[in-house]
């Protein structure tokens, strides 16, 4: 997965406004308590942390 699709998944998923609060904000157990923006900077897969995202806020399936 590429950060513009990352990008592209979060706004799908959460709308433009709450998607770049969430990346940047809301910290993920699955990513050791990082932010989505600190674990994907920090060298964690894009990937990851969108499922990390999908599983925290129950994203539907079809969404992920």
């Amino acid at each position: 997965m590429t950060l513009t699709e990352f990008h592209a998944r979060t706004v799908e998923a959460f709308g433009e406004l709450r998607a770049d609060h969430l990346v940047r904000t809301h910290h993920l157990a699955a990513c050791g308590g990082r932010t989505a923006h600190e674990a994907i900077d920090g060298g964690q897969s894009v990937k990851q942390v969108w499922l990390a995202l999908c599983d925290e806020f129950d994203v539907p399936e079809q969404l992920r």
